[in-house]
């Protein structure tokens, strides 16, 4: 109270110099704008005043959320429940919702005979190429969509990783390849480490640690134990063990009978995406590198080649100010320079050829292979179930899943004239992949990954009744890792994402919390199948995996109601 009152007490004193300095500055300022800068014709004509108007703007997308209705989802409580799963504090609702749903919306129906919570099963398991040598069993229906390592911070990826192993979620590693932070919860035997490149602690490293653990945090001290032992521009691509204090990463270049014989048990479950810039397991020419890929296998589960996505049916696009040393060294890109993956998948020229593709890497790791693409043509996807049924029917290997994105998916790095203008929203492309597989006989051997604007339970539960046989969800799960909305994340110009999740500046990156932020995206996926275990009470389902569009009614925006989902649909696309 004391101190408040001097530097009152000093402003008092001096406001005579305080009122003098605003003046001088404000005329300095008006001469600058109307006579000296030439590049703004409003501040010419009202100078200083204009400003505002930049000021005001600067403030619009941070502050949007805060003071606009939600536009973008169904209401402000479905972002409301995302936040408040993360932080595991119950859930409910007082009076009614802030935000009424509006417009044409899909309706849960209410079972006449409802079941308890207990009576539902706890086994929400799926199974995805039943037919490989070695298949993938998710525990549950919901995947985090792909985040590369390098869109996202090193960070942000080792706390996904955190909820992946707590909490059983599936992570899709997006199109940056598998990298050390996939990696961050291995405690790897280092009497049979060959797969790696470990540095071994030192007395002297050991003392930094320590100093830096006790008078600063956890960070400094890890940071100054790397510079102690490493003197390499991608230190940060060794993770650091606490059990044996070694810090570790992989080394590629073993032989691949000492990489592990089965995924290690301590790392989450991995989707492996393989994009148009193959990143990660191309060799030096940028070519596929089979001996990589089976490498990098040994740590996924299967693998997704990443056709289109969302709002980025361009190839993905990563700014040179997010491409750091590590990112190079994980990628195989030059360091600081845009990084824009090419459009079509080398692989891709038509659908037999990228199903030969699928084939052979089926053929490499042994494991489930699928592919992503956007929906926007209902004989396109009659083409390709045809080409798939004809390869079934000559007893080939066909693609063990197939991902769907939303043409209102979300990206931080993309042409606006994608967004919103190229594919069909989620259901709509769900109802015609499904349509279009079950046509051609073959969608009991093909599951379906649906993503898209999906963020609570209810959403997920409809989801899966239309269709899809799993869920995938990239903004929930940001949002649940600490995101504010900010809209801040592609890295270029003054795009910086402010809490340290999408961006790869090291002051910001630095106040990312992994461990909380962890905990809480674990949370989110937590209370995501529990609160879809309580729609299959409401709904009469023992087992999530038995739901379907007979579950289902829609209202239209004219009040119209639809019991038959299929009659509606069936109008709607013409099919």
């Amino acid at each position: 109270m004391n101190l408040l009152h001097s530097i009152w007490a000093l402003f008092i004193d001096f406001i005579e110099f305080f009122l003098l300095a605003i003046v001088t500055i404000t005329a300095l300022l008006y001469v600058y704008d109307k006579y000296v800068q030439r590049k703004h014709a409003l501040l010419i004509n009202y100078p200083v005043i204009g400003r505002f108007r930049y000021f005001f703007e600067a403030l619009r997308e941070p502050l949007r959320q805060y003071f606009a209705e939600e536009t973008f989802y169904d209401s402000k409580d479905k972002v409301d429940w995302v936040y408040t799963a993360a932080k595991d504090r119950p859930n409910y609702k007082s009076f009614s919702v802030s935000q009424p749903f509006s417009g044409s919306r899909f309706i849960i129906k209410h079972a006449t005979n409802v079941l308890n919570e207990d009576e539902v099963d706890d086994d929400t398991s799926i199974i995805f190429g039943k037919d490989r040598e070695i298949p993938f069993i998710s525990q549950t229906p919901i995947i985090r969509s792909a985040m590369s390592d390098g869109a996202i911070s090193p960070e942000a990826v080792r706390a996904f990783s955190i909820a992946g192993v707590k909490t059983d979620l599936t992570i899709n590693t997006g199109e940056g390849s598998l990298t050390s932070n996939h990696l961050f919860t291995h405690k790897p035997d280092l009497n049979n480490a060959g797969y790696l490149e470990i540095v071994k602690s030192t007395p002297f490293a050991e003392f930094l640690f320590k100093v830096g653990d006790l008078f600063f945090n956890r960070l400094v001290a890890l940071k100054w134990y790397r510079t102690a032992l490493l003197h390499k521009k991608t230190q940060n691509t060794y993770i650091y063990d606490t059990t044996s204090h070694v810090l570790f990463r992989v080394n590629w270049n073993a032989p691949l009978e000492s990489f592990p014989k089965e995924v290690p048990n301590d790392i989450p479950n991995t989707i492996f995406q393989m994009s148009s810039g193959l990143y990660g397991v191309r060799d030096e020419n940028g070519k596929f590198d089979e001996l990589k890929y089976k490498k990098v296998m040994k740590f996924c589960r299967m693998t997704e080649i990443k056709i289109a996505q969302g709002a980025k049916q361009t190839g993905g696009k990563l700014a040179a100010a997010k491409v750091t040393a590590d990112i190079s060294y994980y990628r195989g890109v030059p360091e600081g320079q845009n990084v824009f993956s090419p459009n079509r998948f080398p692989f891709a020229d038509t659908t037999s050829h990228l199903l030969d593709f699928v084939e052979k890497l089926q053929n490499l790791s042994k494991k489930p292979v699928g592919f992503k693409i956007v929906i926007s043509d209902a004989k396109a996807v009659d083409d390709m179930a045809q080409e798939i049924a004809k390869r079934k029917s000559e007893g080939r290997s066909i693609p063990d899943f197939i991902t769907i994105d939303s043409g209102e998916g979300g990206s931080a790095t993309a042409p606006l004239e994608l967004m919103e203008s190229v594919g069909l929203t989620t259901n709509n492309a769900l109802y015609v992949l499904d349509a279009m597989l079950k046509k051609h006989e073959i969608r009991q051997d093909i599951k379906i990954i649906a993503s898209g604007k999906i963020l609570t339970p209810d959403d997920a539960i409809i989801t899966l009744c239309m269709g899809a046989d799993a869920v995938g969800i990239a903004r929930g799960f940001m949002m649940s890792g600490g995101c504010i909305r900010a809209r801040m994340c592609s890295g270029f110009g003054s795009h910086v994402c402010p809490v340290g999740l999408a961006t790869q500046d090291e002051k910001k990156r630095a106040s990312y919390l992994v461990i909380k932020e962890g905990k809480e995206i674990g949370n989110y996926h937590t209370n995501l199948i529990k609160g879809m275990k309580v729609v299959c009470a409401v709904m009469g389902v023992k087992n999530i995996n038995d739901v379907n569009k007979s579950h289902l009614t829609f209202k239209n925006q004219n009040g119209e109601i639809y019991f038959d989902i299929d009659k509606y649909f069936h109008h709607k696309l013409h099919i």
